[in-house]
């Protein structure tokens, strides 16, 4: 059963993965292209916004990679090495990182003078997006890091365990 669910999850990250690349390479670019179409005042904001996009979306990609890594090693039950926190630190990293990015964005249409077409509702909605969106990546950080300590104390343990056996 378990490398069964291990199979899956790789082939899920896997996916998601190239799904990155697709948004990344295509939906991502195409989708800035087509606003500053419709609307040319958003021009200046296209390719800044659209590296955010990109970035973060990297970011997510990076994790996932670390994830592939660490199910490598429960499957090789060698999840309860120094290695492991390497790779937990990875994506604890590429969660901050999209976080903070994320922040940013906030911050930029909170504090900055960005036309609306249709009135202000879009750039609310966008900001609440934004806002909540960092508030989630903040948790889960925080969660990560929570996780983090316990796999300490669980390798801690199984190390002690390994000496007295």
């Amino acid at each position: 059963m378990r490398q069964c669910f291990i199979f899956f999850l790789r082939v899920a990250a896997v996916g998601a993965i190239l799904v990155g690349f697709f948004g990344q390479f295509v939906v991502i670019p195409v989708s800035a292209a087509d606003e500053v179409d419709r609307f040319a005042a958003y021009a200046p904001y296209a390719v800044p916004y659209t590296v955010l996009a990109i970035a973060g979306v990297a970011c997510v990609q990076v994790a996932l990679v670390a994830v592939w890594v660490l199910l490598g090693m429960l499957r090789r039950d060698a999840l309860f090495s120094a290695t492991a926190f390497r790779w937990v630190d990875v994506i604890i990293g590429a969660t901050v990182a999209a976080t903070l990015l994320t922040a940013g964005v906030a911050v930029h249409l909170a504090l900055g003078d960005i036309p609306a077409p249709r009135g202000n509702m879009q750039l609310v909605g966008a900001l609440g997006s934004a806002v909540v969106t960092a508030g989630g990546g903040a948790a889960f950080a925080m969660l990560l890091v929570l996780m983090r300590g316990l796999l300490r104390k669980a390798t801690d343990l199984q190390t002690e365990m390994s000496a007295v056996v």
